[in-house]
């Protein structure tokens, strides 16, 4: 299928996502210009191949009524892929009725259920329908789940401090970035994204934080994404009389977390100068990772 052919059905599902919510407290367009941007490509007949640089964000909400609880709100944050439908569309869930791992659960079963049964379809739908009927489910494991034990602290796991580098084919999307820079504050870690291609973001903090960032993160729609390498380093918990313990923020190399852009460029302005990337993790003290990603070692600026 073609660019216009994709946004084509992009444009028809919308409408008719539109005529079955029609107010605002059902369905929100969160980017209206993207889906002006739609429209127009879709019926200007002398449309290139190359599609709109925006793509469609909404939101779907729905009050659905629960066995054990009252009604409970349930958003679907949907964006589009430029190759929707031929790849699936980001859909997040969102429900304050569920814990972050049931959620994180939820994400990884929906994504499956929808890659098994309406790959190349439409199927915003779908995974509506999808999560009406089996958020009970969801909802009744997280209640019935048991209340963690307390532990005496001699028997308590030692802490570990971890630093996730994490390679991506690509991050263009917006909803994606925007995850990532939210989920990083929620958490408390720091680090960087480098959006583009290749797509690279570095986390680091309490080894839960970080693999709970991972495990929201890896369950998005990527075309290729995993963990190019770890650190992980058990803090030194001594006893009271010994010096100075370490700290989780006496290892960070990083302070807060913010998406670095390095002089992009390319036709869509979506590679960054490698060089530049070199001696941001120079000056971090993490140059060693440069030839982890890349497998040559790292120079001056103007390497792309």
């Amino acid at each position: 299928m073609s660019y216009l052919e994709w946004a084509e059905s992009q444009l028809a599902e919308i409408e008719l996502l539109t005529s079955m919510f029609p107010t605002q407290e059902e369905l929100e367009m969160t980017d209206q210009l993207a889906l002006a941007e739609l429209r127009d490509y879709v019926e200007c007949l002398d449309s290139t191949d190359s599609p709109p640089p925006s793509r469609p964000q909404f939101l779907i909400k729905q009050k659905l009524d629960t066995v054990s609880t009252e009604r409970v709100e349930v958003i679907l944050s949907c964006a589009y892929p430029s190759e929707y439908p031929s790849v699936l569309p980001e859909i997040t869930v969102r429900c304050a009725g569920l814990s972050r791992a049931q959620q994180t659960q939820l994400h990884a079963d929906l994504n499956a259920y929808l890659m098994e049964n309406c790959q190349g379809e439409v199927c915003v739908l779908s995974a509506v329908d999808w999560v009406k009927d089996n958020l009970q489910l969801f909802i009744n494991k997280s209640l019935s789940a048991p209340a963690p034990k307390k532990e005496s602290t001699s028997l308590q796991p030692q802490e570990v401090f971890s630093r996730l580098w994490i390679y991506s084919h690509h991050i263009y999307n917006k909803t994606k970035r925007k995850n990532i820079l939210e989920w990083s504050k929620e958490l408390g870690l720091s680090g960087f994204s480098m959006p583009g291609k290749p797509g690279i973001v570095c986390v680091e903090g309490p080894q839960s934080a970080c693999e709970e960032f991972w495990s929201r993160v890896k369950v998005l729609t990527w075309k290729k994404i995993m963990i190019r390498h770890r650190e992980d380093i058990p803090l030194d918990r001594q006893g009271e009389d010994s010096r100075t313990v370490e700290s989780i923020d006496s290892l960070r190399k990083f302070t807060g977390f913010e998406e670095a852009m390095f002089d992009p460029h390319g036709n869509r302005g979506n590679h960054m100068d490698l060089g530049q990337l070199y001696q941001f993790l120079n000056e971090k003290g993490c140059c060693d990772v440069f030839q982890i990603y890349f497998g040559i070692e790292g120079r001056g600026s103007g390497q792309t």
